[in-house]
């Protein structure tokens, strides 16, 4: 029997997945350091995409430095110094580019809109001006979304690959 090479929750070279991200992020519980939002209000997409690449970029520099003070810990023959990894930590941080880490802002779109379709997501009728307006009024203002009951109900494997849940793959 042949097995399939899948990913571990997260999918490829990430801590978390997108889809996972943006739903506890939806659900108000900040997950990975994000700031908890009210969960009947929502957030706009522009800024869950930004705490999710925030959140990667900071799960990144940690486990870079854990491995970093790990590898000085075991050649100077001393114990781990959690100190050391959080400053460690605070400097791979401010050092790592933003456009590195992730997903590109057109590929989360895409995969929203994947959400919406689902039913998972909505919008909540809420908009504001974005910053694009002062300058283009007739750019697109910011747009409030929140999770639906389906997307609450809907298991992680689902989250996890929401194109296979929407299209019905495996």
């Amino acid at each position: 029997m042949v097995e399939r090479l899948r990913p571990k929750k997260g999918g490829f070279m990430r801590f978390f997945g997108c889809g996972w991200f943006i739903k506890e992020y939806l659900l108000g519980n900040g997950p990975y350091g994000a700031p908890p939002i009210n969960a009947a209000v929502g957030a706009p997409q522009a800024e869950i995409f930004y705490q999710y690449k925030s959140a990667l970029m900071r799960a990144t520099a940690l486990n870079d430095a854990t491995k970093e003070e790990e590898r000085r810990a075991r050649k100077e023959n001393r114990p781990i110094n959690p100190e050391n990894i959080e400053s460690l930590a605070e400097r791979y941080l401010a050092r790592l580019p933003y456009k590195t880490i992730a997903c590109k802002y057109h590929s989360f779109v895409v995969y929203f809109s994947t959400l919406q379709r689902l039913g998972w997501v909505e919008f909540t009728g809420r908009e504001e001006p974005s910053a694009f307006q002062d300058n283009y009024p007739d750019g697109n203002s910011r747009r409030y979304f929140r999770l639906t009951l389906k997307g609450k109900l809907a298991p992680d494997s689902a989250w996890a690959n929401p194109h296979a849940a929407l299209y019905g793959r495996n």
